[in-house]
């Protein structure tokens, strides 16, 4: 009895359970997928000291000259598209794409992994998490 009763529940409450369904899609989707290509700023401070990742600041040069990170390369958002020789020299090692909060970088990695870049990796977080985790930002010029 309890068997059929479960099932005219789902049948009444279908709506319930699809949603339900996706949900638990999406959220699998985002633990498996959805943080690939991300790291954060230990991560990326590894990288930069153990496999010489170079680090692509996608900010305007105004806030890149505020504060970077040491030996960041400044490309601005805009003139990325221009800018693909510059990255083409990094190509063969891990970029690591900064920006503020992390948003603008993601597209910018979205991008360069359509151009043909493999190893790229988007701060998440951005400089705002860079300094949450106490790292060093410089102001001199590259």
């Amino acid at each position: 009895m309890q068997v059929s009763q479960l099932i005219a529940f789902v049948g009444h409450n279908w709506y319930l359970f699809v949603a339900l369904a996706v949900i638990l899609g999406l959220l699998i989707h985002n633990l498996t997928v959805g943080e690939r290509g991300n790291v954060d700023p230990l991560a990326a401070t590894a990288m930069i000291n153990h496999q010489e990742a170079t680090v692509i600041d996608v900010r305007s040069a105004a806030d890149f000259a505020a504060g970077h990170i040491v030996n960041a390369v400044n490309i601005p958002m805009n003139g990325l598209k221009n800018q693909l020789a510059v990255i083409g020299k990094y190509k063969g090692k891990p970029i690591i794409v900064n920006c503020k909060s992390g948003g603008q970088s993601a597209a910018a990695c979205q991008h360069l992994r359509k151009q043909g870049f493999e190893d790229v990796y988007n701060l998440k977080g951005g400089v705002l998490a860079w300094q949450a985790a106490n790292l060093p930002l410089s102001r001199k010029k590259r």
